[in-house]
């Protein structure tokens, strides 16, 4: 894996991505709680969140921070603290450019949804109906074992196991042993980093276009059988291309006049342009109580035009645009008015779409279910009714709460996520802040 085409990379040990999104317990507790709306309707602040941001942004572990909030369709509350780049003079705002990495998950996750409800595919449909390469896979006897020592697939991929990174398919990220010497050896590592090399990182062929990477994907095999176990994948960058084979667009042009376009999102990229550059944030990685620059927003490689669209990682936008794709998934489609998908459409790929045959024990989403490329709520305290979403390697974070009516979105910008807990504490703190809203309106609403 170069630094031109890596994922979302292992820098040394400590550069892996142990939490993505952290869990969204405790949102249970404002079920019916009467001083929620109360909330809603003064636009009280998010005092802990607020504190929180500023401490990250004083102790210099992270050059700025902003969070997004908003309640139903009503305007987002931003708080932010910081600027683009450490001694800095511009402030992170609502102009900011945040790489979003995997958070792009889910947008191709609905993308992919839209499709589903024009009727062109379908949930169970074999992957090898558009791709028959992938007819008869092959599949590990060990995950981490040689690659010779394989059974056939039990059964085909889908268009579900994909969505729900149970297709058996491996990842850069996490894999190990052979198969991600392979993986790396293909160029089947979809993401950016730096165009600078970095310690640790290993080295691997640059990134194919969309087909080529398709051709090398099902020559290797699988480290699971399909529909069996959860284990984070490439599975998105897949339903790229499925999205391309289907529709005869690539994602990024099929985003565009399907979703980016109609919602408004006009600040939303797969190649930053270069007059936006002094919008872009630098990315860091935290290094023995320092920050080290890893892709400054000036030279990112984000400016670079990537090898395809990645369905997994890739997008960079504002915290506004992403917002909006929020806002949709909190409308069940529609946004002021204008309508990209069917109510009954979004509320199947925010649900839990995970096969009845697939293990999540000991993986990141254990107790809870998984949708269209998030998370999504059981209905248990630790995981709540209506919730969805995921995060992004560089330490931001997106949810939407339907029962509730909230939506929210954390950035910043460090690698690995894992470097410090705000991302996977982001929707504890929101909640925590809720709660306290609540039960201050309660007392000023009960008699």
């Amino acid at each position: 894996m170069n630094a031109q085409t890596p994922g979302i990379l292992s820098l040394g040990s400590s550069f892996s991505r142990r939490s993505v999104l952290g869990g969204i317990g405790t949102g249970a507790v404002l079920a019916g709680m009467p001083g929620l709306a109360f909330a809603k309707e003064t636009g009280a602040s998010f005092p802990g969140l607020t504190k929180i941001i500023n401490e990250y942004v004083a102790d210099k572990k992270v050059a700025g921070m902003l969070a997004m909030i908003g309640f139903d369709e009503a305007s987002p509350q931003v708080i932010s603290a910081g600027t683009l780049a450490l001694g800095g003079s511009k402030p992170v705002d609502g102009d900011t450019l945040w790489r979003m990495y995997s958070q792009t998950k889910p947008i191709t996750g609905m993308a992919t949804m839209m499709l589903i409800e024009d009727g062109l595919i379908s949930l169970d449909q074999p992957l090898s109906d558009f791709f028959p390469e992938f007819a008869d896979m092959q599949v590990l006897l060990d995950p981490e074992g040689p690659l010779d020592e394989v059974e056939p697939a039990k059964m085909p991929i889908t268009i579900r196991q994909l969505q729900t990174h149970t297709a058996g398919l491996g990842y850069t990220i996490i894999s190990k042993g052979p198969i991600l010497k392979a993986y790396l050896a293909a160029g089947l590592t979809p993401g950016r980093v730096s165009r600078s090399p970095i310690p640790g990182l290993e080295a691997g062929a640059p990134t194919p276009d969309i087909m080529t990477f398709m051709k090398r994907l099902s020559e290797l095999p699988l480290v699971y059988q399909p529909g069996t176990q959860w284990s984070y994948s490439l599975g998105h960058d897949v339903l790229s291309a499925v999205i391309e084979k289907v529709s005869g667009k690539p994602l990024d042009q099929f985003l565009q006049e399907r979703m980016f376009g109609p919602l408004g999102m006009k600040n939303i990229f797969y190649q930053v342009p270069a007059d936006q550059a002094v919008n872009l944030a630098t990315n860091y990685a935290p290094f023995a109580g320092s920050l080290i620059p890893i892709d400054p927003g000036a030279t990112s490689i984000f400016l670079d035009k990537p090898a395809f669209a990645f369905g997994s990682t890739g997008l960079v936008g504002t915290a506004g645009d992403y917002d909006k794709f929020l806002q949709m998934l909190l409308g069940f489609g529609t946004v002021n008015g204008v309508q990209v998908m069917k109510p009954e459409t979004v509320k199947l790929g925010m649900s839990n779409l995970l096969p009845k045959t697939a293990s999540t024990r000991g993986t990141w989403v254990a107790n809870h279910g998984f949708g269209a490329g998030g998370r999504s709520g059981l209905g248990t305290e630790v995981s709540p009714a209506g919730t969805f979403g995921w995060g992004g390697a560089a330490g931001t974070s997106a949810f939407v709460d339907t029962v509730r009516g909230i939506r929210a979105g954390g950035y910043t910008q460090y690698i690995p996520s894992s470097s410090y807990p705000f991302q996977s504490e982001f929707p504890k703190y929101v909640y925590a802040d809720l709660i306290g809203m609540a039960q201050a309106g309660a007392g000023k609403t009960s008699p």
